[in-house]
């Protein structure tokens, strides 16, 4: 395989020792952070995404028009990702933000995805933050869990990381993991193994983003501006043509990784989840008669979700984001817890 060596450092060896530390702490805090136009692409959105600060800084809006977004310029074979990020404020119901990683550019059949997912909410009540996990385009099993937050993402930058290895995905807020999810033998294929883009998007999630499409974006409040800061991509990048037929170089080292989280980041986490967790797909009885063979069911924890009104999820925003990786194809030819 021809490799690309990302922008940040001389080789991989350096790479995968300091990945050692960023396990270990559960934070980013030293790693290089790109300008926009040395890590990424516009996706879509023309003049809704504006570059700030140099290229320190991203904002993406949403109007009537059009939402907005950004892409990596390179595919990742695992690594750290992450950015901080200020929500719009105000009357958000219907909004959807993004940041994840996703190859259904490349795969629309089987893809792979991770995803942090921001949903707007009406006045007076705060964004939600939902997680989910795509394997070799298991769509139809979704893995998805909705949390609410100990803060207001609306009023000032908070830090969302994503840490995927070969064996384990860990989501961090303010590096704090809020969710790990284990690669089980039983899973087969459904665990995200073929390299993939970092995404960044602003979007119309109305159907279905606020209690089920209740709420709808309103657009006297447009522009809704979602701000990105802090850029970081610390992963090994492949080459976008090669990648299938070779290994990538540093493969064992990122294997290596078992990202193990110490024990205060394993309570805080505990701690998070308990107060904070609205939904897990483990305990969702409707969609699964029997918990896909990676859940851990703790009765506490079904207990304690039953109180929380039903989710619905939207199927229509995938096909939304694959048609703007389809865009991108065209042009690249804490304590408080």
């Amino acid at each position: 395989m021809v490799m690309k060596l990302p922008y940040l450092g001389s080789c991989l060896f350096l790479v995968f020792f300091s990945l050692v530390s960023i396990v270990a702490s559960g934070s980013g805090k030293g790693l290089p952070i790109l300008s926009f136009d040395e890590g990424y692409n516009q996706l879509f959105g023309d003049d809704n995404l504006v570059i700030h600060r140099d290229g320190k800084a991203v904002h993406l809006s949403l109007n009537e028009r059009t939402g907005s977004g950004f892409v990596s310029q390179d595919l990742y074979l695992h690594g750290y990702f992450s950015a901080s990020i200020k929500l719009p404020a105000d009357y958000t119901a219907g909004v959807v933000v993004a940041f994840y990683m996703s190859n259904g550019d490349m795969f629309e059949k089987n893809h792979d995805e991770i995803d942090f997912e921001f949903l707007g909410n009406i006045r007076g009540k705060n964004w939600r933050i939902q997680t989910n996990i795509y394997g070799n385009g298991s769509t139809s099993a979704g893995r998805e869990e909705r949390y609410n937050l100990w803060f207001d993402p609306a009023d000032d930058f908070h830090h969302y990381t994503i840490l995927w290895t070969a064996s384990h995905i860990i989501f961090y807020v303010d590096n704090i993991p809020i969710r790990e999810f284990k690669r089980t033998a039983e899973m087969g294929g459904d665990f995200p193994s073929k390299p993939m883009s970092l995404y960044a998007t602003i979007w119309d999630g109305s159907d279905w983003a606020t209690n089920g499409g209740k709420y709808r974006v309103n657009y006297k409040y447009a522009p809704y501006v979602a701000e990105f800061s802090d850029l970081v991509l610390h992963g090994c990048a492949v080459d976008p043509i090669e990648f299938s037929s070779k290994r990538c170089d540093g493969t064992q080292s990122w294997e290596q990784l078992t990202t193990s989280i110490t024990p205060s980041q394993r309570s805080k986490m505990d701690s998070f989840r308990r107060k904070h967790m609205t939904y897990s797909y483990c305990y969702d009885q409707t969609r699964y008669k029997v918990a896909p063979p990676e859940c851990v069911i703790n009765p506490r924890e079904a207990e304690r979700l039953k109180k929380f009104d039903p989710v619905m999820f939207g199927g229509g925003r995938r096909h939304h984001g694959k048609r703007h990786h389809h865009m991108r194809a065209s042009r690249s030819e804490a304590d408080s817890i």
